[in-house]
């Protein structure tokens, strides 16, 4: 088999390979004499058959098997033996002339083939120890944790039936039809449904008109959808809902104690508020958290400036730009409602691509130097975790998906891997917590920033803009890289 290297151009190689038709003959001939004595043929005694004729029935399927052995076997051989690592399963080009694949299959000519691929780049780590991170830390004061649990005690509140007109804080049980030019349109009608007038749970100015309504009345109900609404066949449309009021019942008292923790499956109210804080804590303490990654991977995207390899960028621009469109479409709205344009739109999103690449790429390295390992235990927690989002009935034949598609584990591995590094820049970089208040926060970075550039700038910055931002790019340097 003769290797030849035909390009080696930055990150981009290409191998031609040309096995001579006397190797293929030769691994054909084992093929055939290791099938002779398991081949039965009427008219032949077992392990009598001829080798010839074999050959003549069964030549070219065996050669193809050959050849298939060859291009599996060489790819992984060669790339092994030039010590490279390839960014992504190597492109294999051959002939598509059939006449000369035929000649191949009858050992005729030579099995010429290429093999098309980018290799990782090489990259040399930097000492982060420089890195500062200024980590904002939001202090939950028992005013924030008193709140959330009213809100759990107003949701488990009980309603006593009563006479009377409905009023702010009651809630009315009713039947609803919605109709838009007099048609019924698709999610538009319910029964017996529950509604807290106040609530604000359905459209804008529903709840204020049937406040005053008493059980057994129809009121018809007008309402205009908001322009931004997320089913776009509705999204600004008038509509008018047929309402029956079935019936009109007063809340409960509302108490905060123990015999209530009880209702909601928690032995005490101090337990109940002790649970509220530790989720509220872990809701702030992820956005702190998401916010200190964001301002190491920005100093790790200034830090290594390489060439990323290209067909990484690509899968990953794709994976970008079918959520963009689809978020776009689900949405009902184009690039030009977003302030942009299609090919503005592009350019963004491809040098977002190409910096989660290179930034996995990286986070990659530092990991594997640094020993970071996901345990079994880890990725079986993963696991539990992503079935359980399925419904019931698919939750076994997702697992056997995940148990038998390596790639497919591969994408739960990733994010965990790449946490555990995040953890481990965290104790080398240097940290300094700033107690901040809800409302800095939760204030998004960019979103200051642009306010700031269309102070300086309103035309420019606009332009500057693109589609399904506060999504995709949050999304971005939340998780900062793509899997690699």
């Amino acid at each position: 088999m003769q290797v030849t290297e035909t390009v080696n151009s930055g990150l981009k190689r290409q191998i031609k390979v040309t096995v001579p038709a006397s190797d293929l003959e030769a691994r054909l001939q084992t093929r055939l004499y290791e099938a002779k004595d398991k081949v039965k043929l009427n008219g032949f005694r077992p392990g009598k058959v001829p080798v010839g004729h074999l050959r003549k029935m069964y030549g070219k399927s065996f050669m193809a098997e050959v050849v298939n052995e060859i291009l599996s076997d060489s790819t992984r051989s060669i790339i092994e033996e030039r010590g490279e690592k390839p960014a992504m399963q190597p492109e294999v080009q051959m002939t598509e002339d059939e006449k000369e694949a035929e000649k191949v299959l009858e050992g005729k000519a030579d099995f010429e083939f290429s093999l098309d691929y980018e290799i990782l780049p090489q990259i040399e780590l930097k000492d982060v120890s420089g890195i500062e991170i200024t980590r904002q830390v939001y202090d939950v004061p028992d005013a924030d944790v008193e709140e959330q649990v009213g809100r759990i005690a107003d949701s488990a509140r009980s309603y006593e039936t009563k006479k009377g007109k409905a009023a702010k804080g009651d809630r009315v049980t009713i039947d609803y039809l919605g109709k838009i030019d007099g048609e019924a349109f698709e999610g538009g009608a319910a029964e017996d449904s529950h509604l807290v007038l106040g609530s604000y749970q359905f459209i804008e100015g529903f709840e204020d008109q049937l406040i005053g309504a008493e059980a057994g009345d129809e009121r018809e109900v007008k309402v205009t959808f908001p322009e931004e609404y997320a089913a776009a066949h509705l999204a600004g449309r008038d509509a008018v809902f047929d309402v029956k009021v079935k019936e009109v019942a007063a809340p409960g008292e509302l108490e905060i104690n123990d015999e209530l923790a009880k209702t909601l499956g928690v032995e005490s109210a101090d337990k109940l508020r002790e649970i509220v804080r530790g989720q509220i804590e872990n809701q702030f303490g992820s956005v702190t958290r998401q916010k200190a990654k964001r301002q190491l991977l920005d100093a790790l995207d200034e830090a290594y400036k390489f060439e990323a390899p290209s067909t990484l960028v690509e899968a990953e621009f794709n994976n970008i730009w079918t959520q963009v469109t689809r978020d776009l479409d689900q949405a009902g709205r184009s690039f030009e409602d977003e302030d942009t344009t299609e090919d503005e739109a592009r350019t963004e999103y491809q040098r977002l691509a190409e910096r989660r690449v290179r930034l996995g790429l990286v986070l990659a390295e530092i990991g594997d130097k640094a020993g970071v390992q996901v345990t079994d235990d880890e990725m079986q927690r993963a696991l539990v975790e992503t079935i359980r989002r399925y419904p019931q009935n698919q939750q076994q034949q997702v697992y056997e998906h995940f148990r038998s598609n390596p790639s497919a584990l591969a994408n739960i591995r990733a994010p965990l891997f790449e946490e555990k590094v995040v953890d481990h820049l965290m104790n080398e970089v240097k940290v300094t917590d700033q107690k901040v208040t809800r409302e800095e926060l939760m204030a998004d970075d960019e979103d200051e920033a642009e306010t700031r550039a269309e102070a300086a700038d309103e035309k420019k910055a606009a332009k500057k803009k693109a589609p399904a931002k506060k999504k995709t790019a949050k999304a971005d340097e939340a998780e900062g890289t793509a899997e690699a």
